[in-house]
C-alpha cells in the first residue's frame, strides 16, 4: 500500500512563501493497492493536481471515499478533470446522515449559482455508497469506518492490506465529543498498532482556548493518541491556514522531543503534499 499526499492544509487553501515546505491544497490522500487501484480520500483542493497526474497515467476507474462535506473537504471536485470525460469511473463513498445522499452531497456544492457546470452535465459514471459503520472491500485493501467527533459529523477511515495498517482521521476533535462522535477511547482502540496514523492537529494549547468545539485537535493531543495507540508512524494534519514552514517544524520537533522523553520510537513528521509512504 501506498500512500501520497496532495493536500493538508486546513479550512481554506492558502499560498505564499511561508506555506512552501508543507503547501497550501486542503485534503487529498492518494492510497494504492498493491494491484494498482486507486483510492482517493477526500476532495480538497489537492484533487485538482491528482486528477491531472491520473489522465497523464490514462487510469480512468478510482474510489472516492468523503469524510465530511464540509467545503475545504469538496472544493477540489469540481476541478478534478476526469468527471468531466467519459469512460471515467468513480464509485463515490460516504455517510451522509442527514443529506439524501452522497451524491447529494457533491451536487448541492455544484449547483447554482455557486458553480456553473451543474452535477447533472458531468460526463463520467459516477456511483454513490452509502458508508457508516460496516467494513467494506476495496480491491485487496479492507476499509473500516469510524465517526468522528466533529461538527455535522463525519467519518475517518482504516485502511489495511497484507497486514499492514493505514489509519486517517482528520477533523476530529480528541477531548470534546460532539454528537455522534465517540470518545477517545474509541479512538485509540481503532488506531491500535497502526502503521500509520495520520490525524488532525490543527491547533496549540492557546489557540485552543478560543477554538474549543470548532472540531480540531490541539497537536500534543493528537500526539498522546499516537502515543498510546503504539502506532508505528504519526503524521500531524490539517495544517492550520495560518500555520507557517516553521511553525510547523516547531511543532514536530516539540512532538519528536515528547516521544523521546518518553522512551518511544515513533516517527513523527507533519504530513506535506506530494510525500509518499510506502507500508
Amino acid at each position: 500500500m501506498k500512500i501520497i499526499c496532495w493536500g493538508a492544509r486546513g479550512s481554506i487553501a492558502v499560498s505564499g512563501k511561508e506555506y512552501v515546505k508543507y503547501g497550501g491544497d486542503t485534503t487529498c490522500i492518494e492510497i494504492r493497492s498493491k494491484e494498482n487501484e486507486i483510492i482517493i480520500v477526500d476532495a480538497g483542493t489537492g484533487m485538482r493536481k491528482l486528477g491531472n497526474k491520473l489522465l497523464a497515467e490514462e487510469k480512468r476507474s478510482y474510489s472516492v471515499l468523503l469524510t465530511h462535506a464540509h467545503w475545504d473537504h469538496l472544493m477540489g471536485f469540481p476541478f478534478f478533470k476526469p468527471i468531466y470525460m467519459k469512460g471515467a469511473k468513480i464509485d463515490l463513498y460516504g455517510c451522509p446522515y442527514a443529506q439524501d445522499s452522497v451524491r447529494s452531497i457533491i451536487a448541492k456544492a455544484m449547483a447554482a449559482p455557486y458553480f456553473p457546470v451543474d452535477f447533472s452535465q458531468l460526463q463520467s459514471e459516477i456511483t454513490s455508497h452509502g458508508v457508516c459503520s460496516d467494513h467494506f472491500q476495496i480491491g485487496s485493501i479492507t476499509v473500516e469506518p469510524i465517526q468522528l467527533s466533529h461538527p455535522n459529523q463525519g467519518v475517518g477511515y482504516k485502511f489495511i492490506e497484507d497486514g499492514k495498517t493505514f489509519v486517517f482521521l482528520t477533523d476530529n476533535e480528541l477531548t470534546l465529543k460532539h454528537n455522534g462522535g465517540g470518545e477517545y477511547e474509541d479512538y485509540l482502540r481503532f488506531s491500535e498498532g497502526a502503521d500509520l496514523l495520520i490525524h488532525d492537529a490543527e491547533y496549540t494549547e492557546a489557540q485552543y482556548k478560543m477554538t474549543k468545539g470548532w472540531g480540531h485537535s490541539v497537536y500534543t493531543d493528537a500526539l498522546r493518541l499516537a502515543r498510546e495507540a503504539k502506532v508505528t508512524q504519526f503524521g500531524l494534519f490539517h495544517h492550520n491556514q495560518e500555520r507557517s514552514d516553521a511553525e510547523l517544524d516547531g511543532m514536530v520537533d516539540e512532538c519528536r522531543r515528547i516521544v523521546e522523553q518518553e522512551g518511544g520510537k515513533i516517527n513523527v513528521f507533519a504530513a506535506q503534499a506530494g510525500m509518499e509512504i510506502k507500508l
